[in-house]
Parts: C-alpha cells; sequence; structure tokens
C-alpha cells in the first residue's frame, strides 16, 4: 500500500474514532448527571454532585423558586432554596453555597441587610440580589453584593452572570429586559434553547456523517476502481429501503451500517483483496471474515447500535442461505443487511474489479431481476424494479464523480 494512502486510511479511522470517544463522552456526562438527580443516590452520583457548583436560592416567592430550581438544575448546579433570609441562615450553618441569588423584598430581615450580613461573615459567597425595584449598583456595592438582576429576567441572561461570578468577576447585572412577565420571557429564552439544540444537533449529526463517509473513503481508496463505492450503495439501499420499510429508514444506525460496511476489509491483506485472478478457497474464507471482522470493529460504537450493526454483519447473507458468515436464510437475515445486499452486489457488478470488467447497468439489472428468491428477497427486487430509474440516475451522477 503506498505511504499517503496508510497515512490517509490512519488519519481518517483516527477521525472517527475521535469522533466516537467524543460522543460516548458526552453521554456518559448526561448519564452521571440524570444519575445524580434520581433518589437513593449512589457513590458515584454523590461525587459528580458534589463537584456541581452551589447555588442558594433566597425568595418569598415560590412558584419563582420553583422556576430558578428547575433552570439551574439543568445547568448542572447543586441548589437549595429558601424563603426568608432567616431560612438562609440556618441552610448556611450546615452547607456553604459559592453563589446566594438573594430578594431583595424579604419579610422579616430585606435582602439588602441580609447581604450586608453575609459579606461580613462568609465573604467566600458571592451574592446576586433579584430585585424587581430599582436599586442601583453603588447601593448592592456597599451591601456587598457581586451583582444585581432586575426583575422579569431571562434565565439564560442570569446563567450568564453566575457564571462570571464564579470566574471571579468584580460586579455584574443584566441588561434591562422587557416588561412582558416572567413566564413569557421564560418562554422565549426555552424556545431560544430548543432552536440552537436543534441547530446543534444537526451539526453534529452532519459531522457524524462525513466521519463516517470519510472513514469508508479511506477503505474504499484501497482498491482505487471502486470509486465512490460506499456512497453509491448508500444511495441505492436509502432508495430501496423507502419503499421497502419506510419506518427502518428512521433509524439513524442504518446509514452508518451503509457506508461502513465494508470496514471490516481493513483487516485483510491486499494481496488477497486485490489480486487480479479468482481466489483460492483459502483466500475466500479470508475474505469471508470481513463482516465479523466490521462488527467486532463497530461492536461498542453507539452510532451502530441498531440496524446499522446488523447491516455490517449480514450484508453478505443470501436468502436462499448460501451466503455468509452465518448462513442465515429468508427472514432470517434482517431486513436492513437484505436490503443492503442487492444494493452491494448492484454496485459490485456495475463496477471494475481486479479480477473482471464492469458490467453494463440493463446487464446487471437483468441478473438482479434473475436472482430473486435465490440471492435477494423477492419484496427488494419488487422494490428495486419499481425504483430503478431512479437508482440508475444515481449511478449515473456518482460514477461522473469517481
Amino acid at each position: 500500500m503506498p505511504g499517503w494512502l496508510e497515512w490517509a486510511l490512519g488519519a481518517a479511522a483516527a477521525w472517527f474514532v475521535g469522533a466516537t470517544v467524543l460522543g460516548l463522552v458526552l453521554a456518559r456526562v448526561l448519564s452521571m448527571g440524570s444519575a445524580s438527580a434520581a433518589p437513593g443516590n449512589t457513590p458515584r452520583a454523590e461525587t459528580a454532585r458534589a463537584m456541581r457548583p452551589r447555588v442558594l436560592v433566597v425568595d418569598d416567592d415560590a412558584p419563582l423558586r420553583s422556576l430558578l430550581l428547575a433552570t439551574l438544575a439543568a445547568d448542572e448546579f447543586d441548589v437549595r432554596e429558601a424563603g426568608s433570609s432567616e431560612e438562609a441562615r440556618e441552610v448556611l450553618r450546615s452547607w456553604r453555597p459559592a453563589v446566594l441569588l438573594l430578594d431583595v423584598s424579604l419579610p422579616g430581615l430585606d435582602g439588602l441587610s441580609f447581604c450586608t450580613e453575609i459579606a461580613r461573615t462568609a465573604s467566600d459567597v458571592s451574592v446576586i440580589l433579584l430585585t424587581g425595584e430599582e436599586v442601583s449598583h453603588t447601593t448592592a456595592r456597599l451591601a456587598g453584593a457581586k451583582g444585581v438582576v432586575r426583575k422579569p429576567f431571562s434565565p439564560l441572561e442570569l446563567l450568564s452572570l453566575i457564571g462570571l461570578v464564579l470566574e471571579g468577576k468584580d460586579f455584574v447585572s443584566e441588561p434591562p429586559t422587557a416588561d412582558d412577565g416572567q413566564l413569557l420571557i421564560y418562554a422565549r429564552d426555552l424556545a431560544n434553547i430548543a432552536k440552537t439544540e436543534r441547530r446543534q444537533r444537526k451539526l453534529l449529526q452532519d459531522a457524524y456523517r462525513q466521519t463516517a463517509t470519510a472513514l469508508a473513503d479511506a477503505v474504499d481508496a484501497r482498491d482505487r476502481a471502486t470509486g465512490l463505492h460506499a456512497q453509491r450503495v448508500r444511495r441505492y439501499a436509502l432508495e430501496l429501503a423507502e419503499v421497502v420499510a419506510p419506518s427502518l429508514v428512521e433509524d439513524p444506525s442504518l446509514e452508518y451500517g451503509f457506508l461502513l460496511h465494508d470496514v471490516g476489509k481493513i483487516g485483510i491483506s491486499d494481496l488477497v483483496l486485490l489480486k487480479p485472478g479468482p481466489l483460492s478457497s483459502e483466500e475466500q474464507e479470508l475474505v469471508r471474515m470481513h463482516p465479523m471482522i466490521g462488527a467486532q470493529i463497530l461492536r461498542d460504537v453507539a452510532l451502530l447500535h441498531g440496524a446499522g450493526l446488523d447491516v455490517v454483519l449480514h450484508h453478505h447473507e443470501r436468502w436462499d442461505g448460501a451466503g455468509y458468515p452465518h448462513g442465515l436464510a429468508g427472514e432470517e437475515i434482517p431486513l436492513g443487511a437484505r436490503i443492503f445486499a442487492l444494493a452491494d452486489t448492484l454496485d459490485a457488478m456495475t463496477s471494475d474489479r481486479p479480477y473482471r470488467p464492469a458490467l453494463g447497468w440493463s446487464e446487471a439489472a437483468g441478473e438482479i431481476v434473475a436472482q430473486s428468491g435465490r440471492q435477494f428477497d423477492p419484496e427488494i427486487v419488487r422494490a428495486f424494479v419499481a425504483r430503478e430509474d431512479d437508482l440508475r440516475a444515481v449511478y449515473e451522477d456518482l460514477s461522473l464523480v469517481a
């Protein structure tokens, strides 16, 4: 194998593994957060909870406290609440927060007076004043506060201010917010979060798809004659799946299985894969190992769990049971693999191989139909006939850039 090709294959593989590890780490972080919120915390959950910044919410408005608790807990804060300065004093005796969100207008001891007391007796606690009144920055600073937020406030702005205080910012304040009511402002911020989350999820999905495509292209590059094999068979298989089982297309793992079906060929020698003549029986057995090698490589990749891993392992099974690696027959073969088997064979027949030239499209299509009920599921052959024009357009489109 040329040196540049080894480098390209290694770089693509490293990129794919890195993206996968990142996904697994994110999943682990999310699962830790969920576990810490569950009753009967485990030692691991308690450790995760102890690492989260502590925030004490002090406000006599119980609904607002509930909103703040939900907001802060969702952003991985360890949160407690109190309805008055006196209740907050009791909490502070046994639980020291990093930040205290303090309402100015409290029953009993007011917020400004309590802020002054905290600055004198608990200087390691940073106070952010919450107020529905006009409280100047000078007044807030003199009371010892690290920030002031005017009600009604944006939860996103509040989270940003808490972050600045935790970073040691001298004094922070929220810019004026339209007086639309606290719940309406929360709803608006929630809509913005949902919009951002959808955009970020799409970017992440696109990044995973590009990574998987790069690795598939690197595998294909070992045999230059295959060109854009992985991308063609992905398109063929998706076209067929939309006819046979539209719900199957909703499984996100399926497309990655289509792209990475031949990743196991990494473990097969070029002397075998690129041999210009017929393979010996021993060489055939080596090639037949690639589905199991691929499934082994991808078994811990969450993106492939589902129909995708079935495609990698079973895409060389035959409807009549004469395929490999397990000799499954008929509906024993997972549906995604049955669909892909036709797509893969179609592309193999219409591509030049080291041991034979490509067939013409019409000749290959005739062979597909002839293998209905033998190599291929008859239902999928019918789907092929129904979508043949679309599949041929894919072939011609991608052949131009191969």
